[in-house]
């Protein structure tokens, strides 16, 4: 007897815990039904609290200049055509019918790191894709900016799959690129770059995605994230692994910025302590950081399947959410 033909998802491949294929990140435009940034967010949404309940959403087209009519808003009135006139204008708008939508995304040797399930540049590489397909399928244009040690590929807003798919294809090549030989340098100058060319293509109203493990972030980054906010809605995508929380208690870690790198035996307290409260302060100044420039922060980390955390930050929980 022949048995029973496997379902897909039984078929499908595991997601690599490197370096996820175009295929792989194509696919899970089917993660996200059902997800949504702009909608209305539960209390505990990563978008509730000092934020706001929501995202600012799409943005309005002045429509008409034309005479009040009883029941218009008020708060529309135009004083000088009013003046001009001699009778009341107001000023009409029609909402957008899309936004553009920008991923930031960082495939930096700083991601080329994971402990448990994935590498960061991994985690990063899918979260990319299922917001740009959160985007897509809220009927925005997407595009974005592709970052690594050499540079970045920047992406002009289009309301395409094909724009969507070139994305990912870079997401992919410079994720392909990463590799234990190649050098790891400071991350000083790259985060920012990306920042600034995020905020060239995202004058106002638009949605910008970071996803990022904000290493090398400093005073700029703070300025052009505040730049960015004010005329946008900017969210962050904290990607961490948990060794930054929990380093291990005996074995060897190799610690490495640029050139120098450190042997660390981490059996020892007085040596474990030490990079302990270094990884762990780095994490807290990053998500203060965040949080001053009045960045809703989700965080990410290399453990979790990236839909179910998405699904999670954004306040979608089955019991409990509403939308």
């Amino acid at each position: 007897m022949k048995p029973p033909p496997a379902s897909p998802a039984a078929t499908r491949a595991a997601p690599h815990p490197v370096h996820p294929s175009l295929a792989e990140l194509v696919a899970l435009e089917a993660a996200v039904t059902g997800l949504s940034f702009g909608s209305r967010q539960p209390l505990n949404s990563v978008l509730a609290g000092a934020h706001g309940s929501r995202l600012r959403g799409r943005g309005l087209d002045f429509s008409e200049l034309r005479r009040y009519v009883a029941g218009d808003d008020l708060r529309q009135l135009d004083l000088r055509a009013s003046l001009r006139y001699g009778k009341p204008y107001v000023r009409s708008y029609t909402e957008e019918r899309d936004r553009p939508a920008l991923i930031v995304v960082d495939q930096r040797m700083t991601m080329y790191f994971g402990s448990v399930r994935a590498f960061k540049c991994a985690v990063a590489a899918r979260l990319a894709a299922l917001a740009a397909w959160m985007a897509l399928r809220a009927g925005d244009r997407v595009g974005g900016v592709v970052f690594d040690d050499d540079g970045q590929k920047v992406f002009k807003p289009l309301r395409s799959r094909d724009r969507v798919q070139a994305l990912l294809a870079e997401v992919v090549r410079a994720n392909g690129a990463l590799a234990a030989d190649r050098p790891d340098r400071p991350a000083m100058t790259g985060l920012n770059a990306a920042l600034r060319a995020a905020l060239a293509l995202a004058p106002h109203d638009s949605l910008v995605c970071v996803v990022s493990d904000f290493a090398g972030a400093d005073a700029e980054t703070l300025r052009t994230l505040r730049l960015l906010a004010l005329h946008n809605d900017v969210v962050g995508m904290l990607v961490f692994d948990p060794m930054a929380q929990d380093i291990p208690r005996r074995g060897r870690l190799v610690v490495t910025q640029g050139e120098l790198q450190l042997d660390i035996a981490v059996g020892r307290h007085h040596e474990r302590q030490p990079l302990a409260d270094f990884f762990s302060g780095r994490l807290r100044e990053v998500a203060d950081l965040l949080r001053r420039s009045r960045v809703p922060l989700m965080t990410m980390d290399t453990v979790q399947d990236e839909s179910a955390q998405l699904r999670r930050e954004l306040g979608r929980q089955a019991a409990g959410g509403r939308t």
